[in-house]
């Protein structure tokens, strides 16, 4: 899916998403996908000027693999230290602690491409 992600993007996306695992019968990993989806999506709102991007979330033989790839050059951070008032800054840190790894790719024309995976097992 291509797309400008705007404020409300996140809720029509996490909905998809959802609709997706139905259809794969992989309500178990609704919580942990509609998560990593909305964080990576909501860091394109936050961070890359033109809020183009592209999601591409697939089914694998034992989980799911969700990518958000868009031409900003920056790489993210998990921060280590954020402020207990701030409220950003704890995106990466929700996503490290909900998925079974994730990792961060050059995309292309300078880009990135972040990416996470679920497991069933």
């Amino acid at each position: 899916m291509q797309l400008t992600a705007g404020d409300h993007s996140v809720r029509h996306i996490r909905r998809i998403v959802r609709s997706l695992l139905h259809e794969w019968q992989l309500p178990a990993l609704a919580f942990a996908v509609e998560l990593g989806v909305s964080e990576l999506v909501t860091n394109v709102v936050r961070h890359v000027p033109d809020r183009r991007c592209t999601l591409v979330v697939t089914r694998q033989t034992a989980g799911v693999r969700a990518e958000v790839s868009d031409g900003h050059a920056p790489l993210p951070r998990l921060e280590t230290e954020v402020d207990q008032d701030s409220e950003r800054g704890r995106g990466l840190a929700l996503l490290d602690a909900v998925v079974d790894k994730w990792g961060v790719s050059p995309g292309p024309g300078g880009g990135k491409t972040v990416w996470f995976e679920c497991g069933t097992g």
